[in-house]
């Protein structure tokens, strides 16, 4: 897939809004009771970069960053302000965040994921665009040293240990993500009368899926 490993300018992105969707169809029967599925088994987010563009300067960066990804032909790293952390917004990544999987003795190779929990149900997001340098890994509750007991591809969001853990080890992460992007348009409208009137353009992106 056509995709460049760069992030839309971070300050931008900051006044955007958008999360993830979900697409439910619905059934009603003839009794009244629904019949509920979806086809996706993960969920899909949208953001509008256009609300981060607050002058002339960020309209600029932003037309470069739109010509340089050739419009919807590359993909792009984006940084979710509101769920960019592999724990709570507030706090630094610790390597027990996250359970990326269970020691058997022989598998080194493990995919990074975040768990979003309430109730009895929790969903798994596969997480493939790591922070590069951001991740940090425990294996039984013992912290590894990066660059030493393992290494990162943050091109697919995975972890190789140098050591197999032992069988029932918790691999366990902590890191910072973006989300895998394109812009969702081929053409951004703008004046400099509408500018500076407040009108600010709409500029659609959605996440791919990699």
């Amino acid at each position: 897939m056509s995709f460049h490993e760069v992030r839309f300018p971070a300050p931008l992105s900051v006044g955007s809004s958008g999360g993830p969707e979900r697409r439910t169809e619905i059934v009603t029967l003839n009794n009244g009771f629904e019949e509920r599925n979806s086809p996706w088994a993960h969920s899909r987010r949208r953001y509008d970069a256009g609300l981060g563009v607050r002058s002339l300067d960020d309209l600029a960066e932003v037309m470069a960053f739109f010509e340089a990804r050739q419009g919807q032909l590359y993909g792009f790293r984006w940084k979710d302000w509101t769920d960019f952390k592999s724990g709570a917004p507030s706090s630094r990544p610790s390597s027990l965040d996250q359970r990326i999987g269970t020691g058997d003795g022989s598998l080194t190779v493990f995919d990074l994921v975040k768990d979003y929990s309430s109730g009895a149900q929790t969903y798994a997001r596969k997480i493939k665009k790591p922070v590069a340098g951001s991740v940090v890994v425990a294996v039984g509750g013992q912290v590894l040293e990066p660059g030493v007991g393992y290494s990162v591809d943050p091109v697919i969001g995975r972890v190789e240990l140098w050591t197999a853990p032992a069988a029932g080890a918790d691999i366990t992460a902590g890191f910072e993500f973006d989300v895998p992007v394109r812009f969702d348009t081929d053409r951004i409208s703008a004046s400099l009368a509408g500018f500076a009137a407040g009108e600010i353009p709409s500029i659609p992106v959605v996440e791919v899926r990699v």
